[in-house]
């Protein structure tokens, strides 16, 4: 596992009032929001045309793979009102938070109720970023 991790500054200034609405709103898990909130105070913030192209950013489009499964599944990153594709995962659900700022070849781990789950980033099959600096 990696100890760092990057997050472009328009993901950023999305996600931290999108953690205080939903603490003042009192309808959501804090824990999750804190997981959140610890993963933004530790990434380094970069402009969007400086995020490696092999970075999972919000709307990106990865392919994980379960190290103790050998099972590879691709969802796609997005804001919890974005949630509407079989392979959509909401930045708020554990797995988003989990690999939001992981770059291809890093292992992520984190907690779930049955115990430590550990997923390798294989591919980043579609990044905002690097395809407005494709398209320039």
């Amino acid at each position: 596992m990696r100890n760092h991790i990057y997050i472009t500054r328009a993901d950023f200034e999305r996600l931290r009032p999108l953690i205080e609405g939903r603490r003042a709103g009192g309808s959501f898990d804090l824990e999750y929001l804190d997981l959140l909130e610890q993963e933004l105070d530790r990434a380094e913030i970069v402009e969007p045309d400086e995020v490696p192209h092999d970075t999972v950013t919000m709307n990106s489009e990865v392919r994980l793979k379960d190290l103790d499964t050998g099972q590879e599944k691709v969802y796609c990153l997005v804001f919890p009102e974005q949630v509407r594709t079989e392979n959509g995962v909401s930045i708020l659900a554990p797995i988003g938070t989990a690999i939001l700022g992981y770059r291809v070849g890093d292992v992520i781990e984190w907690r779930v109720p049955k115990g430590i789950r550990r997923l390798q980033v294989i591919e980043v099959i579609y990044q905002p970023e690097a395809a407005a600096a494709v398209s320039v």
